[in-house]
Order: structure tokens, then sequence, then C-alpha cells
């Protein structure tokens, strides 16, 4: 039939349609500024402020660290460090090698080092200034080239393949060979990482955590305060968008505040600014990827070989799966007859990478 030049009249959308208009659950509480935050929750009677003090060496040992001052500064009610800890310093959520505060080694440039509780963030953040800490610098892995050269996997290459990729490469009619830098991206999130910890009876502590992972806080949290794990409780009110970066990295503050809390038997909160927040937790693992393809002459694929290399940061964390993610999805919408795809995954002196929405699949595409 011709064209009439009148559009088509929609088909009337039925309930659960997806052209039907629906609001988000939560979409009228975040536009008016209605939904509340841990932050915005009643401030507890007696509540402590908890800074979290940084390294500010990508390597190095710690000769001395003197907290003699900080303890005496005004308003500090309780300074935490690794000798602080009751039950294990470790908040790694696949292996334990995240310890929640350095001890004898700082592993990157922002690594926690103390907390200062404190009755105010300023009185805290003050007092933290006062540290006297002496280092030894020591040489830093900072890339992934740096890492490969020096051998620092967190694992030994891991290899998926299909056919013979170097014989079908060999018999392409064209070939082309490069590598692509893939960055890294920070997720900030709407809801800055915070925690707020209830000291409860006996051992008990109550948490509110911003977190992706509740289970996970719980246990890890209770492992470092060498309780049960049903003496800790977790509680999320909302994420406050999170895209990976609360999955495991929230546990920093969630155990550094139920610490305090047990130790003071006050309630205590843990909100990191912004840019603290992007010192100290981790971000997208950036990629180096090789590539050999071999295809016709009009262009159809027939073979690859593909080397992909992530920069994991100084903890394994959730790197494993994460790059095991992105050699799944190395052939995105394609088919690759004969292919050889291996991975790298590399302990650098930078930030913990972690979790980010697509875990992998966008570096792998």
């Amino acid at each position: 039939m011709p064209d009439s030049g009148t559009p088509p009249t929609p088909a009337p959308a039925i309930k659960g349609d997806v052209r039907e208009a629906r609001a988000h659950d939560s979409a009228v509480q975040q536009v008016t500024g209605k939904a509340r935050y841990i932050d915005d929750l009643p401030k507890p009677p007696g509540l402590l402020s908890l800074h979290i003090a940084m390294s500010d060496r990508a390597h190095a040992r710690i000769v001395s660290m003197d907290l003699e001052a900080v303890k005496r500064a005004p308003g500090v009610a309780l300074v935490l460090s690794s000798r602080s800890v009751p039950g294990t310093n470790d908040i790694g959520a696949v292996v334990a090698d995240e310890p929640l505060f350095a001890e004898n080694e700082v592993l990157y440039h922002g690594q926690p080092l103390f907390a200062v509780a404190a009755e105010t963030n300023e009185a805290a953040r003050r007092a933290a200034a006062l540290a006297s800490i002496q280092y030894e610098d020591l040489p830093a892995a900072l890339t992934a080239k740096d890492a490969m050269a020096a051998g620092m996997d967190l694992e030994p290459e891991q290899v998926m393949a299909r056919g013979d990729a170097a014989t079908a490469l060999r018999g392409a009619a064209h070939q082309l060979s490069g590598e692509l830098t893939i960055g890294g991206q920070d997720h900030l999130y709407l809801e800055g990482q915070v925690a707020l910890a209830l000291p409860g009876e006996d051992d008990d502590v109550h948490v509110f955590s911003s977190t992706q992972n509740p289970t996970e806080v719980q246990h890890l949290t209770a492992r470092l305060l060498g309780v049960p794990d049903a003496a800790v409780t977790v509680e999320v009110r909302r994420m406050g968008g999170a895209f990976g970066g609360k999955e495991t990295q929230s546990t920093i503050m969630a155990a550094a505040s139920a610490l305090a809390a047990t130790r003071t038997n006050r309630p205590v909160e843990c909100r990191l600014d912004r840019d603290d927040d992007m010192r100290m937790t981790g971000k997208r693992h950036d990629f180096v990827a090789g590539y050999t393809v071999g295809f016709t002459d009009d262009g159809m694929l027939q073979a690859a070989d593909i080397a992909l290399a992530s920069r994991c940061g100084h903890a394994t964390d959730l790197s494993f799966a994460i790059n095991d993610r992105a050699m799944f999805h190395a052939d995105n919408c394609y088919f690759y007859p004969d292919v050889r795809i291996a991975s790298r995954r590399l302990r650098t002196h930078t930030v913990s990478n972690t979790a980010f929405r697509g875990f992998g699949g966008p570096q792998g595409m």
C-alpha cells in the first residue's frame, strides 16, 4: 500500500508493557531530596567522628609511627592502628591480603595507617595531622607494564583457546597487530563511602553501612573484631549509587567504625570526604591489551591472539573474577574460529582496583 503520510497509531500499552511509563521506586524521594542516607539519620547521643589517616607514599617501609601527639590532641577519644585490632587485621574479600591498617609496610598512596575518633570531624582531622611517621622508600610498580617487567602477577597467567590460533594466523590472507590502553574510572557514587556503628550489649555492634554486600561486611567486620558473625548486624538504608565501588571496599569504613564503637562504647560515624574516598578506594581496572588478528580479503575475521593485562593494585579484591569476565567478553559480538586469549592479573603499588559496572566486560569488549 502507498504511504499515506499518517503515522501509525501505536498499540495501547498494557500493564507491565515496556512502553508503560512507570516511576522508579525511589524517584520521588531522590529528586525532592527526601531520600534519607546514612548521614541524614538522627545523630545518636555521644556520636564520635572517625577520620582515617592515609599514607603519602606508594611503597615504603614504616620505620616509625609516633601517635602520642595525636592521642593528646583536643577532642580525641581514641586512636586506632593495626595494634588495636583484636581479631585479624585483614578485610580481603576473596584472598586475605588486604590489611585494614598498614603494619610494617605501605603498599599504596592513600593506604589507611591509623584512625582517629574525636568529638568532631575537624578535631579528628587536626589531630591526625600531628602524627610523626618515618618512612624508608622502596621501589614502586605503578603501571601494568611496570608490574609485567617485574613479574608481579597475582596468579599464573590464565589462557582460553579454541582451535589453533597460531596456525590460522600464519595462513590468513592479512594480519593486523596493535595495542590498546584502556583507562580506569572512578565510581563517583551519589552517596560517598560512609558507615555508622552503634555498640550493643556484650560484644555486639550494629553497623549502618552504605554497601552492596552487607553479608560480606558482616563477615569481615566480625573477623577483624574477633567475634562471631552473629555479633555484627549490618543494615543498608540505600546504596546511593554504587556501581561496584561498594561491593567490597565499604568494609574499610564499616570495620573501622565498628572497632572504634566497641572500644569506646559510643556510636561512631566514618564518612569519607570525596577526595579521601578517591585516594583510599579502588577504581575500574585499567588494561593494556595486545592483539593480532587474521582476516580475509573481504574483512572476515579468521583468527585472533589477544593478550590482556590489568592493573589490579596492591591486593587481590575481586580481580580474578573481573579479569575472567574480560576474557569471556573479548569476542564481543564476533566469532573467532581460531582464538587464543591470555590474561595477566598484575599486583601494583596502587589502590586495589575493584568491581565496576560491567565487571571487566567493557575492557574485554
